[in-house]
């Protein structure tokens, strides 16, 4: 085990394995950093241009409404990672299954899997018009400009390998580097914005009936966007050193990099609406608007680099969770492993399908298969365990957690109604055009596992001990 120059452990712990008190080294700044660097970055710019199909103030009030919930749910998971140190795939043991654990986990790998491809995917896009202003190569969209992407999409890849190179350590000051550049490009591309437009024509646009998106299916989205984040969240708190860093420090963070950058997409895409006469929520991604915007070479570098710091705690949380899949593999060849998957990944919409078209299933099965999940840990934790884990059970084979054959199939058959539910309801028009199916699906399930629990259905609570 190597150590940093202040003689602390540099470990980086699997899945299951507690960190110890003595190796927690995130303060708040860190997690602040961190969680305001999530957010703010492309995929946030990206998702508030979607999501201004439903106008300007109905977006408002989309990302209002839906984001600040999901991160309550972050601060709640976020609290269990602190309280037994170790990864949010790993707390899913005592609920699903030692064996169990090993689906949503899989589920997990893929989601972070997809979420580095979408900013790659992004940032590969300013590499592509780079490479078109310094060399003449085509960029995306011309002919021969798939060829330019596939070149970004390895060189996003290279700085993916530093960036996660020495695991959390990196991803650390990774985080530190790129808030600031962050917060310098967003003012930079609203004032450039409000320089063509202004903001009373902002309010009064409307997309077209063809682009024109309901109010339910916004909410879902920004939802599922948000959601997404909450499997990474224990990844970094159970290296907090306090219960502050844990919870509201990193649910603060992510709603100021959310509401911020979430907005400058609005703003930046209806803008790009006005002035062009069309509204294509395919080109509403921050490449191709800097690209229209005119803003240069130095705007396209903040976007690599700014991708690059989302994408450390996405290829984080996606190496951590193939460790709970396998234990055989440790958790620096596994971020290594994940990258590199996660490069072919990012390839695919340059050949089946289009991008925008990706994203959106790619949030659907987000909110499809991780709401139920979350509310089945935090009810099995906080209403049935007592907030008693035990570490020692976590990968015991008979143990309190082994439950059947190593799956607790109760949550397993209730995580699986939620998952039905949401499709159900999400084609519904009382969800459709007002709250989404998202939230109301976390209750369903969430009620369901409690009244089974209840029930001494699949429950290893009388039996828990604490961490």
């Amino acid at each position: 085990m190597s150590t940093d120059l202040t003689g602390k452990s540099k470990h980086e712990y699997a899945a299951i394995e507690p960190v110890p008190r003595q190796d927690r080294n995130l303060n708040s700044w860190d997690m602040f950093a961190t969680w305001v660097g999530a957010n703010a970055n492309n995929g946030t710019w990206f998702v508030g241009g979607v999501v201004a199909a439903t106008a300007f103030l109905p977006s408002l009030y989309v990302t209002v409404m839906a984001n600040p919930l999901a991160y309550v749910v972050l601060a709640l998971i976020g609290f269990i990672g602190f309280r037994v140190g170790v990864s949010t795939m790993a707390l899913t043991r005592p609920a699903f299954g030692v064996k169990g654990s090993v689906l949503p986990s899989i589920l997990n790998t893929t989601q972070f899997i997809g979420w580095t491809a979408v900013n790659t995917f992004i940032a590969a896009i300013s590499i592509s018009f780079i490479c078109k202003e310094w060399l003449g190569w085509p960029a995306l969209g011309e002919p021969g400009g798939n060829t330019t992407m596939l070149v970004g999409i390895v060189v996003m890849s290279v700085l993916h390998m530093i960036s996660i190179a020495t695991g959390h350590h990196s991803v650390k000051i990774v985080e530190r580097i790129g808030v600031g550049l962050v917060i310098i490009l967003a003012i930079w591309e609203s004032i450039v914005v409000f320089q063509h437009v202004s903001l009373d024509q902002i309010v009064a646009w409307r997309p077209s009936a063809d682009k024109a998106m309901p109010t339910g299916a916004a909410m879902d989205i920004m939802a599922a966007f948000s959601l997404g984040w909450v499997p990474a969240i224990a990844e970094f708190t159970r290296y907090c050193k306090t219960k502050t860093a844990a919870t509201w420090v990193p649910m603060i963070g992510a709603n100021i990099g959310l509401f911020w950058f979430a907005l400058v997409g609005i703003v930046v895409t209806i803008g790009a609406a006005i002035t062009t006469g069309t509204y294509d929520p395919n080109n509403s991604d921050p490449s191709t608007i800097v690209s229209k915007l005119g803003l240069g070479i130095v705007a396209f570098l903040v976007i690599i680099i700014t991708s690059t710091t989302a994408n450390a705690i996405n290829l984080m949380a996606a190496g951590i969770s193939l460790t709970n899949i396998t234990p055989k593999i440790k958790a620096l060849p596994a971020l290594w492993a994940v990258t590199v998957v996660a490069a072919i990944v990012t390839a695919v919409p340059l050949y089946i399908g289009g991008f925008l078209h990706s994203f959106i299933l790619f949030l659907d099965y987000i909110g499809m298969v991780f709401g139920p999940v979350f509310a089945i840990i935090i009810v099995d934790y906080y209403l049935l365990a007592g907030q008693k884990y035990d570490t020692a059970a976590l990968a015991a084979a008979g143990g309190k957690y082994w439950f059947s054959g190593g799956f607790n199939w109760t949550a397993i058959i209730v995580w699986a109604i939620g998952a039905v539910s949401f499709l159900v309801l999400r084609e519904q028009p009382l969800f459709t055009d007002s709250i989404g199916a998202t939230y109301p699906v976390m209750v369903i399930t969430g009620v369901l596992y409690y009244l089974a629990g209840r029930a001494g259905l699949g429950s290893s609570a009388k039996t828990s001990a604490k961490a």
